[in-house]
């Protein structure tokens, strides 16, 4: 292209010397290239960080079960005593206990100590762990503590002399395309490097409530997980732990744990042997564009609070149902998910400012973390008031729903608890923007535009005043028979 480029401009010209001089410029004209290079090998890289990485062998004693079951034949069936005698012969022996192994990848981060990280899913169950060295070395593991919830397990061995480890890198600050590579154990064939770029960050993939995975095009396959991520300065930046494929094959959707969320979790089941969350105690949901509307939000951020354990940290310091949060510790709350992850990395009695959304005026709130596993075997109480059920109930339509005051008579039709106050839903109109939300009859009617309600009148004149403001949906807080809270916006129809 360059070539035509100066014919085109040089076409005039005819003497040898112009010509002459056209061979000059071309051949001393540099080629700009304004595109990124990739790395043009990571043999030193690979080389270096390969004793690392390990494989995983586990073992475990699973009860057998019959793999062909027989056909149902009639009581009495001339045919009953061949099938019996024909498929026991099949099933001889299945029933009994066997032993099945797995494989997967981890890698070493402390070669003194001998400690190991690989993923929960690689080991759970095991009743034997074994550590499979470059050099050909295996090693009993023993299993130092495990956390379901972001699939992370330490391991510890033995060894004689310090093994070669790698470090943790920030995850922080890899960005999308940056170059990267896997280590590990893929379909069992050992130590497989294979090179991508990190094609996007904040994955939730609802895998569990602190999804934020990195995502790489790097090939990630069976036998892969636990295996490392590194950045092409040979630090951790992930722990393979997940891919997307209908054929069980790298497809280029990979998903890896970032080392920001691993570390704090490793150094808690080192310390412990188990991990140690903080707990704010409330129940959260999305903030649609509709919920943002109906609260008179510019834009939908922050998380709804739904429900508040009575005995919580998030109780003590006042959050209320209703409430939005909008930052947390000084770190602005963008959406639901970002939350749960920013309590759980802080530390147990931390007071912290929460900055919540209440009634259109921001509040700040002090609140002391509690911890999450402990309050996970406490059962929240239910939100409670004194019984006024002695009145006849009047039935009311309003915003596609036909309502009606709790009563005794409604509670047992609905089997709705003593301890759920408000107006119960008795129907739902078809094609309503109640029954688009899912709202359904033996619903209970908390609040409306986090106003309290108790009567239907309550709830149109609250609807009434909405119409007046100009809202084109009606914020419910709603409960179901055992009390559990959700939000819902409904359309205000004309």
């Amino acid at each position: 292209m360059a070539f035509q480029f100066f014919r085109h401009n040089l076409g005039s010209m005819k003497s040898v010397a112009a010509a002459a001089m056209l061979g000059t410029l071309v051949a001393v004209q540099p080629v700009s290239v304004s595109h990124a290079q990739g790395p043009v090998s990571v043999a030193d890289l690979a080389e270096e960080l390969g004793d690392a990485v390990v494989n995983i062998s586990t073992s475990q004693t699973v009860q057998g079960q019959r793999s062909v079951p027989m056909p149902q034949v009639p009581d009495g069936s001339p045919f009953q005593e061949f099938f019996e005698e024909f498929f026991n012969r099949q099933n001889r022996g299945e029933d009994r206990p066997r032993r099945v192994q797995s494989l997967g990848s981890g890698f070493v981060i402390d070669g003194t100590a001998g400690i190991i990280i690989t993923n929960n899913h690689v080991i759970e169950g095991a009743d034997e762990i074994t550590a499979n060295f470059n050099d050909g070395t295996k090693l009993k593991a023993e299993l130092i503590g495990t956390d379901e919830k972001t699939d992370i397990a330490v391991l510890k061995v033995t060894p004689e002399t310090p093994l070669k480890d790698v470090s943790f890198g920030d995850s922080e600050a890899i960005r999308v395309g940056d170059w990267v590579m896997a280590i590990g154990n893929p379909f069992g064939l050992g130590g497989t490097v294979t090179v991508g770029i990190v094609s996007a960050r904040n994955r939730d993939i609802n895998s569990g409530p602190y999804d934020n995975f990195i995502q790489t095009d790097a090939s990630i396959n069976r036998g892969n997980s636990g295996g490392p991520l590194f950045d092409m300065d040979g630090n951790v930046i992930g722990i393979n732990t997940a891919i997307i494929s209908p054929s069980g094959g790298s497809i280029g959707i990979g998903f890896a744990i970032p080392a920001k969320t691993a570390t704090r979790v490793i150094a808690q089941l080192r310390e412990f042997g188990e991990t140690r969350r903080g707990w704010l105690g409330v129940r959260i949901q999305e903030v649609t564009d509709e919920i943002a509307e109906s609260l008179g939000m510019d834009d939908a951020q922050g998380a709804l609070v739904a429900g508040v354990n009575d005995d919580g940290p998030a109780a003590e310091a006042k959050i209320e149902p209703g409430d939005v949060i909008l930052e947390f510790d000084g770190k602005p709350v963008e959406t639901m998910r970002e939350l749960p992850r920013m309590v759980a990395e802080t530390a147990i009695g931390t007071a912290v400012d929460v900055v919540v959304l209440r009634k259109g005026e921001k509040v700040t709130l002090q609140v002391t973390l509690g911890r999450l596993e402990e309050a996970a075997a406490e059962k929240p109480d239910e939100d409670s008031s004194e019984d006024d059920s002695s009145k006849a109930p009047a039935d009311t339509e309003v915003l596609g729903m036909i309502l009606s005051e709790l009563d005794d008579a409604a509670r047992e039709q609905f089997g709705i608890e003593e301890t759920v106050t408000g107006v119960v839903v008795k129907q739902v109109a078809p094609g309503s923007s109640a029954e688009e939300k899912r709202i359904q009859a033996g619903d209970v009617i908390k609040e409306v535009a986090q106003e309290p309600v108790e009567t239907p009148e309550d709830v149109v004149e609250q609807v009434e005043k909405l119409k007046e403001d100009g809202r084109r949906s009606a914020l419910l807080l709603l409960s179901n028979q055992t009390g559990e809270l959700r939000f819902v916006p409904v359309r205000i129809e004309d």
